[in-house]
């Protein structure tokens, strides 16, 4: 990026410059780093045009807050001369500064029976689930004025960038919705329990939940099914992308756990999903996460699936003990996948990776990071 001039459209003079002389803002710039983009949309056509009199590779680094290419960006507009690179809140590997988790390579393969060893317990395990990733929230050492800071970053998510992504003129509402999201984070959806506390039908609860995506503050996730298992869950599940943003808006705090140890499951599968999701934009090949739930109660947190089937079923605990009843949801994963389950694994706070069942483990939840 030597020699890039950087360019944030948060800037008046620049967003009003960007608008209104979309050539003349980047005229003089062979290359540039521009922030913010989807405050200025227009100026696509104008990086699009100047890339095509000028095809050399990575002219234009454009950023922005929300999904460039929903809603206020057609994806076309630069079809074929970029490549979209979605960057979530750093991972536990990059905060320590270790090298790129093995972890899903590992289960994947199927390659764990001969890692049975102790590797100790989660260092600082519930102030990294009550930090997360942001990276301004890495600087704040005092917990109340980092949660401040998150609540204060969603409010402004509601009240700005949502007008650069929708046509949204209850900004009051979206911010009770940011706020029913982190209730139900875990859970499956129901459009019509958002909409009845919204006071809004259930096809705009949808449309809101997803501009709730576009902001990369949730994700919905599948459920997993095959087609010969009819009495299988097809719901989707809701999950937050930070636990420390989740555990700011549910004012959950390292006293609130200490005297209810319930507190912190409700942030923990957050925690490892978001883990994950990182994990797999590494990975070499594509990943689905998925959630396991039939009408029998059987149900699996995390499903890694493979594009052609291969399964591995997460279930998450914030206990130290594992008992068998723990298992109890991906035994049923791995009877109705059959040769497509690869493995199993429970994450929990222990100390030891331990095979409990045939490719069934129990392992600390730092694997994630420290495999």
């Amino acid at each position: 990026l030597n020699g890039c001039r950087f360019l944030s459209l948060d800037d008046a003079t620049n967003r009003n410059l960007a608008n209104s002389d979309p050539d003349g803002f980047l005229r003089d710039d062979e290359y540039a780093v521009i922030d913010e983009i989807q405050r200025a949309p227009e100026l696509l056509l104008t990086i699009k045009r100047m890339v095509d009199e000028n095809p050399k590779v990575g002219r234009y680094l454009i950023t922005g807050s929300v999904d460039l290419f929903h809603h206020s960006i057609s994806p076309d507009s630069l079809a074929g001369r970029v490549e979209v690179v979605e960057l979530m809140p750093f991972s536990q590997a990059e905060i320590d500064g270790s090298g790129v988790p093995q972890f899903i390579e590992r289960v994947l393969s199927g390659n764990v029976s001969d890692i049975s060893r102790e590797i100790g317990r989660t260092d600082n395990f519930v102030e990294r689930v009550l930090l997360g990733g942001y990276p301004v929230a890495q600087t704040m050492n005092e917990l109340p004025i980092r949660q401040r800071w998150l609540r204060g970053y969603a409010a402004m998510l509601a009240k700005r960038d949502l007008s650069d992504v929708a046509r949204v003129n209850k900004a009051n509402q979206f911010a009770r919705l940011i706020k029913l999201a982190a209730t139900a984070s875990g859970q499956l959806l129901n459009f019509s329990k958002f909409g009845s506390q919204l006071n809004i039908d259930s096809k705009t609860s949808d449309r809101w939940l997803t501009l709730l995506e576009n902001l990369f503050l949730i994700r919905r996730v599948p459920a997993w099914h095959q087609s010969s298992r009819k009495r299988l869950v097809k719901s989707e599940k809701i999950q937050f992308l930070d636990s420390g943003l989740l555990a700011a808006m549910l004012n959950i705090d390292t006293e609130s756990i200490q005297a209810n140890r319930h507190l912190l499951g409700e942030l923990l599968e957050c925690f490892v999903f978001s883990e994950l999701l990182k994990a797999t934009s590494l990975a070499d090949k594509q990943l689905t996460l998925c959630h396991y739930r039939d009408m029998e109660k059987f149900e699996v947190d995390i499903v890694l699936e493979r594009p052609f089937g291969e399964v591995v079923g997460i279930e998450v605990k914030s206990r130290v003990t594992i008992w068998p009843k723990d298992f109890r949801g991906l035994k049923r994963l791995q009877e109705i996948s059959g040769n497509r389950f690869v493995c199993g694994v429970v994450l929990h706070d222990g100390e030891h990776i331990k095979q409990m069942y045939p490719r069934l483990f129990a392992m600390p939840i730092k694997v994630l990071w420290d495999l």
